[in-house]
């Protein structure tokens, strides 16, 4: 028999998981929408993989791969609404904005993975080129354009919607801009879709459709087979141009990297931070890309002792939260080491305060590192800590003195001249010790004698 665990939680598998995560995700409304054209773009996946095989065509082949892209591009959506759905948690603190930024890289890579295989088998076909049927080309081709476009167009996928406005342009997004523009010229009302830069997949899907329709004729009027797999060859190269920029930069965000264009403005601002009452420094400044449009940070900022805290730390986020929506400021004080009291027995005669003096006096084989302006102990090869000064006093030990002057003001203390020809000479001697001891204002492990002096009468 077993050992039974009475509250131990039930460990799932990963199938598990991604089932209750789908089924999550299913629960919403908005994502019926998504499956249903999932289901559709399966089934006309299907179709078009049996009619390549028919006709032979590999330029139908890399033209459906772009329908297969749209699968992953509304795997993608879906992924975007699960994340709307969760909420930070102790292993992900950030959130789960990082999954759709890994699934846009993972969907471009793969797009650009299917142009190279359609590059590596239109190269085979150059050298023995087989015939191309034309049955079912021009077909295949309509069903996967309406397809591609009606899925582009009619579901609201924002994280290719954003990465289709922040990444570069593509090679064929520039040649077709002049074009663009003289269109929109002529028609003024048609400049909402093609300015200030077409949408790229529509473009391809557009450009593809084109390139299968020439090969088509060309076939029909003199079977020229050629012509389909320089087709191909297009094709893959306009998907390879048009997800590459897709890839840098949702790679970019993967590798927390900061956006070109926001560290002006953010220069901008730590210079204001700066500059705020109390802030001395700004220090371990680091600002990455979250997610498609958010932007996170964290920063270190030393103030003086004087300073508060609280209000600082507010003006610091009201300045960076315009631009870091998730922020991180850490507040250190500046203040002064203070050094540690002794823990040392202290003779009897160290308890008569009032026939000796304590001063504080430097060595003098300190007084050959001292500093011309500051006067402080220079140390090269010891740099001092983090948010102090190295203060004079610090590694000195203070001198006392025998006290044999006269207090003034008519107390009737005697008093004369200090004998410093004792002192001054290598280490300083403390009256009644062997080794030089410091003390400031504290004292442990004291006996308590504290009402007679030196001489046994007692105190006045």
């Amino acid at each position: 028999k077993g050992t039974i665990h009475l509250f131990r939680k039930s460990q799932r598998s990963l199938v598990g998981k991604l089932t209750h995560e789908f089924r999550l995700v299913a629960a919403d409304r908005r994502s019926w929408k998504i499956l249903l054209f999932g289901a559709i773009n399966l089934i006309c996946i299907g179709f078009l993989l049996m009619w390549c095989s028919s006709t032979n065509s590999i330029a139908l082949t890399a033209y459906t791969y772009l329908t297969i892209f749209d699968l992953f591009s509304l795997v993608t959506c879906l992924i975007s609404y699960w994340v709307m759905m969760k909420k930070p948690s102790p292993v992900y603190s950030f959130g789960f904005e990082r999954f759709e930024v890994l699934a846009v890289f993972a969907s471009t890579v793969l797009a650009q993975l299917g142009a190279l295989f359609i590059l590596k088998e239109s190269a085979e076909r150059f050298l023995e080129q087989p015939e191309i049927h034309t049955g079912r080309l021009l077909v295949g081709t309509f069903v996967a354009l309406f397809f591609n476009l009606l899925t582009m167009l009619s579901i609201r996928n924002k994280p290719f919607a954003y990465v289709s406005e922040a990444a570069s342009t593509s090679w064929l997004q520039e040649h077709v801009a002049d074009l663009s523009r003289s269109i929109c010229g002529i028609i003024p009302g048609l400049s909402s879709i093609f300015l200030p830069r077409m949408n790229p997949f529509v473009l391809i899907d557009i450009a593809g459709a084109l390139a299968l329709c020439i090969t088509y004729m060309l076939i029909e009027i003199n079977n020229y087979f050629a012509v389909d797999t320089a087709s191909a060859i297009a094709i893959a190269l306009m998907t390879f141009g048009t997800m590459y920029p897709m890839s840098v930069y949702s790679g970019k965000v993967l590798l927390q990297t900061t956006p070109p264009h926001v560290i002006g403005q953010l220069d901008k601002l730590l210079r204001e931070v700066s500059t705020l009452d109390g802030v001395l420094e700004v220090r371990n400044e680091h600002f990455w890309t979250l997610g498609f449009g958010t932007l996170a940070g964290s920063v270190h900022v030393r103030i003086r002792r004087d300073a508060n805290e609280q209000m600082v730390l507010a003006h610091v986020t009201n300045r960076l939260y315009t631009l870091v929506s998730t922020l991180t400021v850490q507040i250190f004080k500046d203040d002064w080491i203070r050094p540690t009291l002794s823990s040392v027995p202290i003779a009897n005669n160290i308890l008569n305060l009032s026939d000796h003096h304590v001063i504080p006096m430097p060595s003098l084989k300190a007084a050959d590192n001292l500093h011309p302006v500051t006067s402080t102990p220079a140390k090269p090869s010891s740099p001092p800590p983090e948010f102090s000064f190295n203060t004079p006093g610090k590694n000195v030990s203070p001198v006392i003195l025998l006290n044999t002057q006269t207090r003034p003001y008519g107390l009737g203390f005697n008093h004369g001249s200090t004998p410093y020809s004792t002192v001054l000479n290598q280490g300083f001697g403390i009256p009644g010790m062997g080794a030089t001891q410091g003390f400031r204002t504290g004292f442990t492990n004291v006996p308590s004698r504290y009402g007679t002096n030196a001489r046994g009468q007692p105190r006045p």
